[in-house]
This record gives C-alpha cells, sequence and structure tokens, in this order.
C-alpha cells in the first residue's frame, strides 16, 4: 500500500535518492496549499475532479457499475479480456487488474482527502466557517469511498491519515469497525454543513448529501428507523423532486440530483456511457442487459424505452437485437445535452424510505412511497396488505430503478441474503466466496499484514 498512498502528495515521498528542491517552480509546499482558503480550495476541488485516467474521484473509471453487473444478474460482457468475463463467472482471481484497481482506486481517493482534513484542523490562516464547511464535504467523500470499499471487499484497511510509514502496514478491520467509522464520518458531517450547497450545482455536499448518504448507511445496517429519518429529511426538505421526464434525470441541474459532479473526458463525457452505448451504428455493445433484468420490467415500463436501448447487428449469423443500459447517453462531449456523474438521486431516497417503513411493519407508508417512484414510471400502484409483500415489491422495484447504478443489486442481494438463491438458479458457476472480490496480490505482497477472503 506504500506506493498506493503516497504516489499522490510529492512532498511525503521524498528520498534522499531523488534530490527535489525545498519549493521546486512548478509546485509549492503543502504549507502553502494550505496557505488560505483561495490555495485550499485548489486542493478541495481536486477531490472531485471527474476525468478519465485522473486522480481526483477516483469512481470515474466505470468499474463499479460494470463489475457488480456482471457478478448480479445485470449485465454480461461480450469483451474479450479474461479480466472482464470473470467477474461474470465467478472465477476472479487476485491477479485480476480490474479488481486491483477497486481496491486501489479509493485509497488513492482517499489520500488527498485525509491530507486536506490534516491541514484545515486548527489552521490559523483559515476561518472557522471554511474549516467546518470542508471538514463536512471531506468525511462525505470518505464516508462514500469506505461504503464501497466494505462493500466490495468486507473488512479493509482504514487509513485515515497520511503518515505513508504506518499506512504502509495496516492490517483490515471489521466491516462492523468501517461501517462505525463511516456513520461517525456521516453523522459528524450532519452537525458540520448546512441545507445550501456551498457552489453552484449540486457538485459540493451539502446537509442533505450527508443525510442521503446516511439513510443508504443506515439501511444496510438494518437501523430501520434512523434509515427512515434520514431519507424523510432529504424528502421532506423540498429541495428535491423526482424529474418526470425520465430522459433528463441525469443531466446537469436534474431536479432528482442530490448530488451529482460534472463529467468530462478526453473524447467523451460519463465512463458509463462510454462504457455501454455503441460508438457505432451496428457495434455490438461491450456489455449487454441480461435476460434476467429486462424480462424483471413490467408491460409499459417507461424506464424500459427511456432507460435501455437496442441495436441490431449482423453478427454473420442473422440479425441479432442486443439491448444495453441507456441511462447515460452522451459519448460525445460536443452533445448539446450536458450530463454529470450521478451519486445520489430522490428516487433512491424514496425507495429507502418506502423499505424502512416496510420493515417497520407500516405497510400503507411503505406503498406510499414505492408507487410515488412507479408512476413516474408510468406504472400501476402496487396494493398489498403485508410489511412483507411490500418489501419484495420494493426489492423488485429497486432492481428496475436503480439498475447499474453505483452497484445497487449486487449489494441488496447481498445484504438481504439472496444472492445465493436467486443467482444460482441464473448461473451455473454462482458460488458463495463470489459474493467479495479478491484482495489483490500486490497489496498482499506490500502489506504483510494483508489477510485474502476466503475461497481465493
Amino acid at each position: 500500500m506504500t506506493a498506493l498512498l503516497i504516489s499522490l502528495w510529492p512532498a511525503a515521498s521524498c528520498k534522499k535518492l531523488i534530490e527535489i528542491p525545498p519549493n521546486p517552480p512548478t509546485s509549492i509546499t503543502e504549507a502553502q496549499q494550505f496557505s488560505d482558503s483561495a490555495t485550499a480550495m485548489t486542493a478541495v476541488a481536486g477531490v472531485y475532479t471527474y476525468s478519465w485516467g485522473g486522480a481526483g474521484f477516483t469512481y470515474n473509471d466505470g468499474y463499479l457499475s460494470v463489475t457488480t453487473g456482471m457478478s448480479s444478474d445485470e449485465l454480461s460482457t461480450t469483451e474479450t479480456g479474461l479480466d472482464y468475463q470473470e467477474f461474470y463467472s465467478y472465477s476472479v482471481t487476485s491477479l485480476n487488474d480490474i479488481a486491483t484497481s477497486m481496491w486501489a482506486d479509493p485509497y488513492t481517493g482517499l489520500y488527498p482527502v485525509n491530507a486536506i482534513l490534516k491541514n484545515i484542523t486548527g489552521n490559523p490562516n483559515l476561518s472557522a466557517s471554511f474549516i467546518q464547511q470542508i471538514t463536512g464535504e471531506m468525511k462525505v467523500v470518505r464516508a462514500l469511498y469506505y461504503f464501497n470499499l466494505v462493500n466490495v471487499f468486507g473488512a479493509v484497511p482504514l487509513i485515515t491519515s497520511t503518515d505513508y510509514t504506518t499506512n504502509s502496514a495496516v492490517p483490515r478491520i471489521s466491516v462492523d469497525s468501517v461501517y462505525s467509522q463511516i456513520l461517525s464520518d456521516l453523522t459528524d458531517a450532519m452537525q458540520d454543513l448546512t441545507p445550501s450547497y456551498p457552489s453552484s450545482g449540486a457538485y459540493r455536499p451539502n446537509l442533505y448529501v450527508a443525510s442521503a448518504l446516511l439513510a443508504k448507511v443506515y439501511l444496510y445496517r438494518q437501523q430501520w428507523q434512523n434509515a427512515y429519518n434520514a431519507a424523510n429529511t432529504v424528502i421532506a426538505s423540498g429541495v428535491y423532486s423526482l424529474d418526470p421526464n425520465l430522459n433528463t434525470v441525469f443531466l446537469d441541474g436534474s431536479s432528482e440530483a442530490i448530488w451529482q459532479i460534472p463529467a468530462s473526458g478526453a473524447s467523451g463525457v460519463t465512463q458509463e456511457a462510454n462504457n455501454y452505448v455503441p460508438q457505432s451504428a451496428g457495434t455490438v455493445p461491450n456489455y449487454l442487459l441480461t435476460p434476467w433484468l429486462l424480462n424483471a420490467f413490467e408491460a409499459g415500463d417507461q424506464r424500459l424505452l427511456d432507460w435501455t436501448d437496442s441495436v441490431v447487428v449482423n453478427t454473420g449469423n442473422g440479425n441479432q437485437t442486443f439491448y444495453y443500459p441507456y441511462k447515460y447517453k452522451n459519448i460525445l462531449s460536443s452533445s448539446p445535452t450536458v450530463e454529470d456523474f450521478m451519486i445520489l438521486r430522490l428516487g433512491e431516497q424514496y425507495l429507502i424510505r418506502a423499505e424502512a417503513s416496510a420493515e417497520l411493519g407500516n405497510t400503507a407508508a411503505a406503498l406510499a412511497d414505492l408507487n410515488v417512484v412507479r408512476a413516474r414510471a408510468g406504472l400501476a400502484a402496487v396494493t398489498v396488505s403485508s410489511p412483507a409483500a411490500a418489501l419484495t415489491a420494493i426489492m423488485h422495484e429497486r432492481q428496475i430503478e436503480l439498475f447499474t447504478e453505483w452497484g445497487n443489486r449486487w449489494y441488496d442481494l447481498k445484504r438481504t441474503g439472496t444472492a445465493t438463491a436467486v443467482l444460482s438458479s441464473e448461473k451455473t458457476a454462482w458460488q458463495a466466496n463470489a459474493e467479495l472480490y479478491p484482495v489483490p496480490r500486490t497489496q498482499l505482497s506490500v502489506n504483510p499484514l494483508l489477510t485474502q477472503n476466503p475461497g481465493y
């Protein structure tokens, strides 16, 4: 983990073998970086930068959506590389380059977050209000990284400092301990942040971003009343509304967006669109929607029309129709519509509040929220009489509403204990140890305190 955790901050990785001037003309010292709010904001801006291949916000490679989509029952792939196919066939190894990136990238993103927190705390050059705002933001970002790490790999090292000599030999800690840190960061952020966004758009966390992520964490921890309360804080705020047009949900400035960041690449926009949308007519998509997902849509569901698409290709055995995700539609940066990368949105909050209500035994409240989401999709209201039946309907709705977003389907199957029952009936290769991805071999070799997940 040494190389992983020190590569972003040159001042932390100075070695005697290379003489670096105290203040090279092309860089500034860490002290200078945080000498006032203007220079400190350049570091903060870097945390939110979405640009393919850069550091910044390191979920910019699209791997989380692709791998969890294949591990669940959302996606199959036409990619020939084994690294991709292994996620579908549950044959991922510790040498898989994509799994290695999924471990390394969040820690790369965490380093500047921890550095900012270290350098602004008690900094006399910064105002108390600035320190409070940025502290809240960085704790939300840190919570997001650890939430996904713990759901993909289980127990992971908890890194909250920039001391690379210590961080290079940190063992994995329990899932419960990681969640404790996540909850601590988010509850702190709720105290630090205000309802107003600190800049234009929904690009940097405000109070409701912290509450929305907290609602999701509480849901996963089965703290139903807390999940209900946190989601209700967001919904009842009146700041957000479900966009009646499904085709504009993922656009910049969407009324549904709680947290979204501008996306840009050298020749495209989001990596999600680049992964899923064929680059030209007559091209087979790299990732296909599975029959299991397609068959889960009800007749008349507008999401099937607006959030999926298909292409007909003559593959040499006649014309074949291939279906692919189409939530993100722009593959060219010159597109007249501007899409942002969506992190949290209101549709999910309705389903979180619905699930929490059902678990609390309030079927009527659960159905009210569920049917808000269904109505937007053009579907009739669900009418059931028991919390158990409501939960079944809600989980089905999550499958359709949140497909290929942030690993939701994969995480849902695991947290509800239904992964084996569902996936073993769909895929002959399913094995229970596949619920966690392997710790990369490269990390095991540099950190002797790490252990491997069972079955690898």
